[in-house]
């Protein structure tokens, strides 16, 4: 009788051990697969935070943007060593730094009210800054309820819509 309990408990030890050993694998593969697929964002903004710092002069980095249109483009805003806040928009490719004056144009968060309230759009997904038609743009992509996605190009200037593609 005490033999038999003691193999039952040893069958549970073994039982529990497997799961915590399976559970403990599936962590460490969902931690893997997290750093793996943030490993490119990461990489592209500590360049991108790089190159703005050469050029611009840029001692603090507010956000980082990945626009792909045409081209793809990597941004960052933030302030330089004088207290300006500036936007900086950097082609993948490294070439032709483009450095603007943020109050030279429209934030983000107006861009954010603008799509919110002028065209009904609460599902906003993401919101970029890159160079379409060789002109700063912003790029907003929103989400319908039915799950589709539409994409708003506003100019960085004035808000001046740009192209909207809807329901994709």
């Amino acid at each position: 009788m005490q033999e038999q309990e003691e193999r039952d408990e040893t069958r549970k030890t073994k039982i529990l051990l497997s799961i915590i050993a399976i559970l403990l694998a599936i962590i460490v593969m969902i931690a893997i697969f997290y750093i793996r697929s943030t490993h490119p964002r990461t990489q592209a903004k500590k360049e991108a935070t790089e190159i703005a710092k050469k050029y611009a002069h840029l001692e603090t980095v507010d956000h980082f943007y990945w626009f792909t249109r045409k081209d793809t483009y990597f941004s960052v805003t933030g302030k330089d060593n004088k207290g300006e806040e500036l936007a900086v928009i950097i082609p993948k490719s490294g070439d032709k730094v483009t450095v603007l004056n943020q109050k030279d144009g429209v934030e983000e968060g107006h861009i954010r009210q603008i799509i919110e309230t002028d065209y009904k759009e609460k599902n906003i997904q993401k919101i970029s800054l890159g160079l379409y038609n060789d002109k700063p743009t912003w790029e907003v992509v929103t989400k319908s309820d039915d799950g589709l996605l539409s994409y708003y190009l506003l100019s960085f200037a004035n808000a001046e819509e740009i192209m909207i593609i809807k329901n994709v």
